[in-house]
């Protein structure tokens, strides 16, 4: 916590005071007061006593300890792709996803001043790479730092006045910084996937679609993964990511992180999953929780 910039930290000690007293309403985020994991635990429930964190650890351990009854962690971004260290991350706090959420994203340059000649920009590297072309088309250095809302307020207690930070508007008015250029995202479309992430896994009702989301490692054998996707097309599973991951400094066999649709009881997933088993090392199922947007393309 003391890694917060210190006009953010006495935020900090507040928020995180008030949910130690209602662990059961608190979500932890990654981030300081204003980030957009912030705005996205506020939005999946309103009622919610929002935590900061300065590390995506620190907001899964959160939970794990008993002091917020869930965590919201951004996985994946339209623009900028996966959040890294995520694939790690998620097996190894022993949580289960049990739901998720889809945010628009939108950048705000902000300075202490709103004429300010701006030199530099500090954000989180995600925020960067997707305002990657506003900074280069206005020959603004992009620098990286832990999180959106925690830059902002390094900003506004730094003497550099042609420093500016990429966060949400809510940073500029938490920190007392002017807002520059709003909506400086390279689509409008940025859209963020975050999942939510507690200590007992959920059995959604069913009721409406579901997803399931899984690691698991192929044996190290020609066309093992081939084989080991050949039972989700066989038995009509569809597969809406697959993403490959190495761990332990060892490119022997290759870890993949892969949503489906459906959920573990449905005899075609499980036949599926069967017929993976069969051609990998290891099957983790980190959870089965309800679509918050479809997958499913229709015309």
């Amino acid at each position: 916590m003391d890694s917060f910039p210190q006009n953010a930290l006495k935020m900090v000690m507040k928020m995180t005071e008030t949910a130690e007293n209602q662990p059961e309403k608190a979500i932890a985020f990654q981030g300081a007061p204003g980030a957009n994991s912030h705005l996205a635990a506020l939005q999946f429930d309103p009622e919610c006593l929002p935590v900061p964190c300065f590390s995506f650890e620190d907001a899964l351990d959160a939970v794990s300890k008993g002091k917020a009854s869930s965590a919201i962690i951004p996985i994946e971004n339209s623009l900028h792709g996966r959040v890294a260290d995520m694939h790690f991350l998620l097996p190894e706090s022993g949580l289960s996803i049990v739901a998720e959420h889809f945010m628009p994203i939108r950048h705000c340059l902000m300075a202490k001043s709103a004429d300010a000649s701006i030199r530099t920009a500090m954000s989180h590297p995600q925020a960067l790479g997707q305002c990657r072309h506003y900074l280069r088309a206005h020959e603004i250095i992009p620098v990286a730092y832990a999180d959106t809302a925690a830059a902002a307020a390094y900003v506004a207690q730094n003497d550099d006045d042609n420093a500016a930070a990429i966060a949400p508007p809510l940073a500029a008015e938490l920190y007392g910084l002017e807002p520059v250029v709003e909506a400086i995202e390279d689509a409008a479309n940025n859209t963020t996937r975050f999942v939510v992430l507690a200590a007992e896994p959920t059995i959604p009702e069913p009721n409406g679609p579901v997803m399931t989301t899984l690691i698991f490692e192929v044996k190290n054998v020609p066309a093992a993964l081939y084989k080991a996707m050949g039972g989700f097309a066989t038995n009509g599973v569809n597969m809406t990511k697959l993403e490959s991951y190495q761990e332990g400094g060892s490119f022997a066999a290759t870890k993949f992180y892969a949503d489906i649709e459906g959920a573990p009881g449905d005899p075609p997933v499980d036949r599926a999953i069967a017929e993976l088993g069969f051609h990998c090392n290891s099957v983790r199922l980190l959870g089965t929780y309800r679509q918050a947007r479809p997958r499913t393309l229709t015309d």
